[in-house]
């Protein structure tokens, strides 16, 4: 089930609904069944792919808290191996087997060997990038003493099924969740109001930009070469706010669902085109899944308690792993590293300054102007959004393909304003059409700079009861509008190409 849909209306107030009504003894098993409809409205039969690894990692955790409360102790890595094992060969089978097999049989191929393994003809269970990750934080976390095995075998596997981040996310540590649903809520009407917030904005970022954005997007890069330098390069700096408006709407509605039965789960985005550093967009993108490689791959392998080599070294390690984990492909893998060197050039800029004496290794810089900062998230976007490419392009060549593209739109574009020629035809269609979605993005970045410029203590409840209620039916009429426009059904469907990277 997906949240953009007629299905998840029902579901949702029904749902709520029981949970409050039910006594709290019986409410997790409730939320399981919920949990269990809801996953297996995609392909029922996937969901003994998810009981098989809770009962490995629910019987991992207890035998890991055994072994380490005993004198020595001498099993509980191979009972944390076991688990990861059984978490990551089941996502290496259904993720990238066909990968692997792929470029092993180009190898094979190459030296004209014969090679008889075909790619195997299986779909990819939704969702299981994200609850195999929550499980293995599980394990992790029993392992190095920071939390206590789970006894109750329903709870661990609410824990990892729990249905509003089961698809994509946010990504808890056990020391978040778990608690969580052992502890009574009772209704609360500031948790309502909150939670249904932000579902009313996600779902405006989900099916009012993101969806509708989809429609110019995926046509440019489907077929690049049918299309003008200039449109190509507006479909990309339009593909930045779809993926940014589908990730973040998706966890805008999960967070809120979760937060109106009383549930407080993680901020996965906070304005991250607003950062002036390709870190810092990290720091704000995906924050779940950023934090989940650094507590579990970045700091295992040294951190920055290493030379600066070997921190370069650990850099693009975590994010070239983190563009495989996003997809079993070499477009991928190039995204991660094009971020992991922009981190690493960034570093060694840093630490040439530090040995200049230009600044201090411990002293905070100057606090730049706003011409300054704006400048840099300027730059930030711009190679943001060239990363995206290889996120979005079918394969490595067309990626290629489509920035050289991008360079000859530029000076195509130019020349047409110095002789002053009409922009083609087929661009000023496109721009016809998505027009109105482009004033929304414009809207949507200036109350982001807002929103960064007033900083933490900004409270959306501090607007004036008139305007915010006018801002809730502004919202509303315009998701209505889209989902009257499209219907229902069609747009879940087209939901944007971005679906497939919640694997």
């Amino acid at each position: 089930m997906v949240f953009n849909s007629l299905s998840f209306l029902v579901f949702f107030p029904i749902v709520t609904a029981l949970y409050f009504l039910l006594p709290h003894r019986y409410r997790w098993m409730m939320l399981l069944a919920a949990s269990s409809v809801f996953y297996m409205y995609f392909v029922p039969k996937y969901i003994l792919i998810l009981l098989f690894t809770i009962i490995v990692d629910y019987f991992a955790g207890i035998w890991i808290e055994q072994q380490r409360q005993k004198e020595g102790g001498g099993y509980k890595t191979a009972f944390l191996v076991l688990s990861i094992i059984a978490n990551v060969g089941v996502l290496a089978f259904f993720k990238y087997f066909n990968f692997f097999n792929d470029n092993a049989a180009e190898i094979a191929r190459f030296f004209g060997w014969n090679y008889p393994i075909e790619d195997l003809k299986i779909l990819l269970p939704i969702g299981l990038s994200f609850h195999t990750f929550q499980a293995m934080s599980y394990t992790i976390e029993v392992y190095r003493g920071h939390h206590a095995a789970e006894r109750h075998f329903g709870i661990y596997a609410l824990y990892v099924m729990f249905y509003p981040q089961l698809v994509a996310g946010p990504i808890e540590r056990p020391q978040s969740l778990l608690q969580q649903f052992h502890r009574e809520h009772h209704f609360n009407e500031t948790d309502a109001v909150e939670g249904l917030r932000l579902m009313l904005f996600g779902m405006f970022q989900k099916v009012v930009i993101a969806d509708r954005v989809a429609l110019i997007v995926n046509p440019v890069f489907d077929k690049p070469a049918a299309f003008h330098g200039l449109a190509i390069i507006i479909a990309l700096v339009l593909f930045s706010f779809q993926i940014y408006c589908d990730f973040a709407g998706y966890s805008n509605i999960a967070i809120g669902a979760a937060r109106v039965m009383g549930f407080r789960l993680m901020t996965n985005f906070n304005r991250p085109y607003m950062a002036q550093s390709v870190s810092e967009f990290w720091r704000r993108w995906h924050i779940s899944l950023s934090t989940w490689f650094k507590d579990y791959v970045y700091l295992s392998l040294g951190g920055n308690r290493v030379g600066v080599f070997r921190q370069i070294f650990n850099f693009m390690v975590v994010f070239v792993i983190s563009g495989l984990w996003h997809g079993a492909n070499w477009t991928y893998v190039i995204w991660g590293a094009i971020h992991g060197v922009c981190v690493s050039v960034a570093l060694l800029i840093k630490k040439a300054k530090v040995a200049l004496g230009v600044i201090s290794e411990t002293q905070n810089p100057p606090h730049p102007s706003m011409l300054v900062r704006n400048s840099r998230r300027v730059r930030v976007f711009l190679l943001v959004t060239i990363a995206w490419t290889f996120f979005r392009a079918r394969n490595v060549s067309e990626a290629f393909y489509i920035l050289r593209r991008c360079t000859a739109g530029v000076t195509e574009a130019l020349s047409d304003l110095i002789h002053r020629q009409p922009m083609p035809t087929g661009i000023s269609h496109s721009l016809g059409r998505i027009g109105p979605v482009i004033i929304v993005i414009v809207l949507l970045v200036i109350v982001e700079a807002i929103q960064e410029r007033l900083g933490p203590q900004f409270r959306f409840a501090q607007i004036p009861t008139v305007a915010r209620w006018a801002i809730y039916e502004i919202l509303l009429l315009c998701i209505v509008f889209m989902c009257a426009l499209c219907s229902w059904a069609p747009m879940a469907a087209r939901s944007s190409s971005i679906s497939s990277f919640r694997a």
